[in-house]
């Protein structure tokens, strides 16, 4: 069966971005490029594989499914209607690639990378994981908190038709449908220079599109299950944000060095101990036992916080909209206008009305923290392995 093609714009796009990378030599940029038009290179229509006979039974099935999330997340969420995820890529490999994200010894705000069309994001992305290794290993280096993980999809922001990949075809139907509905989020709303607010945003559409999915094509049970799952991770967020809080204020606070490595040591301690304390139905889920066994820093946190910071801020603002997908959207894209410092302060304000929302509104808001027009990443691999 033929390979689906880049279109004549996407090679356009892609050639100039190597032309200009070539002449400024930047090799980051350009693995980046080249990685994505291999991945271009190799798609195939997600139609024409569930009509061939040459696809196994199971992965026709499991295609079937994400072609009815792709045409939900259109018609039910007004996500964009285009042809990103309605191709197919098989990769030999568990991530599509590897994030690195970094934060100073002594404070909790990630650095940032900027680069020619791309802009500046408070992440770098690598499709080698030796790659993203090797950098991650300069950065510890010169004394860095450094987190490298690995991400099942991402988005290029409406550019080109992003392909649905083997890396997270077989995940659980809920997992799915809130990645392919993160990514398209993104295609409807993206701030320039404001990491937390997009991942945020796309999270909080992902959740609640979830939750609509079930309960137009499940059962009661089904919408009560994943209420529960997402329970847990707000509950996971909170914790890890209150926990940054403490020790951004450390950190900030007129005392010698020592003094603060002493007390990141303990907070980041006590952290884990928190989540060993957990109680109820938390406490029999072990999908953020494989986060916590890690040895956790600031670059720890500061990933997690981007995609969780605003989700309360983003919840308060659709119950401002009367639950309206059309009117929430309105809403999130007029703050988006904002200049940083406002919409900031308008996010804490929201953040501050919903439950787990004062974790977040103690930090001082996230605007500012990075962002760009840049390839968005999908939520971190928490566990150990799906």
């Amino acid at each position: 069966m033929r390979r689906f093609r880049p279109a004549l714009p996407e090679l356009v796009f892609l050639g100039l971005a190597v032309l200009g990378l070539a002449g400024c030599g930047v090799p980051y940029t350009s693995q980046a490029v080249w990685g994505h038009c291999r991945l271009l290179m190799a798609r195939r229509s997600v139609a024409k594989l569930i009509a061939s006979s040459e696809t196994d039974a199971a992965t026709r099935g499991r295609l079937e499914l994400l072609s009815d999330i792709r045409d939900f997340a259109s018609r039910d969420l007004a996500l964009p209607e285009n042809k990103s995820f309605r191709t197919y890529v098989s990769l030999d490999r568990p991530y599509v690639l590897w994030n690195v994200v970094a934060a100073p010894e002594l404070s909790t705000e990630p650095l940032e990378w900027c680069f020619p069309i791309a802009g500046c994001v408070s992440y770098r992305g690598y499709f080698s994981q030796r790659r993203a290794e090797r950098f991650a290993a300069t950065l510890r280096g010169r004394g860095y908190d450094v987190v490298a993980y690995g991400v099942a999809a991402y988005s290029t922001l409406g550019w080109f038709a992003d392909p649905a990949s083997s890396t997270f075809l077989d995940w659980d139907e809920a997992e799915l449908a809130e990645l392919v509905f993160h990514e398209l989020a993104h295609q409807r709303l993206y701030a320039a220079g404001d990491t937390t607010f997009n991942e945020s945003f796309a999270s909080f559409v992902a959740e609640q599109g979830v939750a609509l999915w079930f309960r137009a094509t499940g059962t009661e049970a089904r919408v009560s299950e994943y209420a529960r799952r997402a329970g847990h991770r707000e509950r996971f967020a909170g914790l890890v944000a209150g926990y940054r809080a403490r020790l951004q204020a450390a950190y900030d606070a007129p005392r010698a060095d020592d003094w603060k490595r002493a007390r990141k040591r303990e907070l980041l301690a006590d952290l884990r101990a928190a989540y060993g304390r957990r109680t109820g139905t938390w406490a029999d889920d072990p999908l953020y036992d494989g986060w916590f066994a890690q040895e956790l820093d600031n670059a720890h946190l500061a990933a997690v916080a981007s995609y969780h910071d605003l989700v309360p801020a983003f919840r308060a603002l659709y119950r401002r909209a009367a639950s309206s997908l059309e009117a929430f959207y309105e809403e999130a894209e007029a703050l988006s206008r904002r200049e940083p410092a406002e919409r900031s302060a308008i996010l804490t304000t929201l953040a501050g009305e919903e439950p787990g929302g004062p974790a977040a509104a103690a930090r001082g808001g996230s605007a500012g923290a990075g962002g760009g027009a840049a390839p968005a990443q999908h939520l971190p691999d928490l566990s150990e392995s799906r």
